[in-house]
């Protein structure tokens, strides 16, 4: 049953480089009447978690879920679940909550650098500047460009958010097209569907999850499809492009360009091909990334840990996932 008064123990691991100790001063700080404690190493956390029932973290250990003997919500760090034990969690009833909608702002903002990038050429620029060369060239212009958003959940409906001033055409893709979207199209995962989009894409933005549907989803016949002055933007998982195709696609000028923050492999070997092209740009997973994410992150446990004290596993609590 759930305690009286707020009690919330977080696990050790943090995230882009920032102490865990920040996570915790900003649930205290939205807790105050209750109790947040920090298991700071691995043996903490097997004791700490015996006589805790509402966990935040980054991850759980078997280790330590096996020492959890009173557990009834974990309250996961990340927008994605795939690596917790779900099945064993499942099994013991334990509710498990996601850090969705935390991402959005920071990789919205991330993607409209991407894209704005390729438009003005800043890179070019860039170029040209290190070589201390006055001399110009051509860019393109965003407006009246068709943006392909791939994935209409937070992140692909800040993307949305963000490109609407600048007067494009926007495409989402989703499971449940029947559902609409942020976008002026949108429209479902068949094959069909899906490559008639890219052959009139200007910007392609994969912002979805990695699944059995999206798993080499942009594959060597979509590179073939979408229109050759198109540029990709990959912020959901390195494995939803084959990476020999996009390869393949950029050495014969099949696509102009891609933004990757995320590749497959990953971390990137220092010899793979990809860092050789002047028009891809490589970040190292790092569109996530925002001095905001422990407030954010937060707001929705401590909101999620009084609707616990309130209501128990009854609780009708935000970002539910179903296991």
């Amino acid at each position: 049953m759930a305690n009286p008064e707020t009690d919330v123990l977080v696990l050790r691991k943090g995230t882009h480089g920032m102490p865990i100790e920040q996570y915790v001063a900003a649930l205290r700080e939205r807790l105050p009447n209750g109790r947040v404690r920090l298991a700071r190493t691995p043996a903490e956390e097997r004791e700490e978690i015996r006589d805790a029932s509402f966990v935040a973290g980054m991850v759980l250990e078997d280790d330590v879920l096996d020492a959890a003997e009173e557990l009834e919500v974990f309250a996961c760090a990340y927008a994605g679940t795939g690596h917790l034990p779900l099945e064993r969690l499942a099994e013991r009833g334990v509710t498990v909550t996601n850090a969705s909608g935390v991402h959005g702002p920071n990789i919205g903002e991330h993607v409209l650098g991407a894209i704005l990038r390729f438009a003005r050429r800043f890179h070019v620029g860039a170029r040209r500047q290190r070589r201390r060369e006055w001399r110009h060239y051509q860019s393109h212009e965003l407006e009246g460009s068709t943006v392909t958003i791939v994935g209409l959940g937070a992140i692909g409906n800040a993307v949305c958010d963000r490109l609407e001033p600048f007067g494009v055409e926007t495409v989402g893709v989703r499971y449940s097209p029947e559902k609409g979207g942020p976008t002026d199209e949108v429209i479902g995962f068949e094959t069909a569907s899906v490559h008639d989009a890219l052959a009139r894409t200007d910007y392609l933005v994969l912002a979805c999850p990695l699944t059995e549907t999206t798993q080499g989803l942009i594959d060597q016949d979509a590179m073939m499809t979408i229109d050759p002055d198109a540029v990709i933007v990959n912020v959901a998982r390195g494995p939803v492009i084959d990476t020999d195709a996009l390869v393949g696609a950029l050495r014969s000028n099949w696509i102009r360009g891609a933004s990757l923050d995320v590749t497959d492999p990953e971390p990137l070997p220092e010899e793979h091909p990809l860092w050789t092209f002047d028009n891809v740009q490589i970040t190292p997973h790092n569109a996530g990334h925002t001095p905001k994410y422990y407030d954010r992150l937060a707001d929705i446990v401590a909101g999620n840990a009084r609707l616990y004290v309130e209501d128990g596993l009854d609780a009708d609590f935000e970002n539910r996932v179903r296991i």
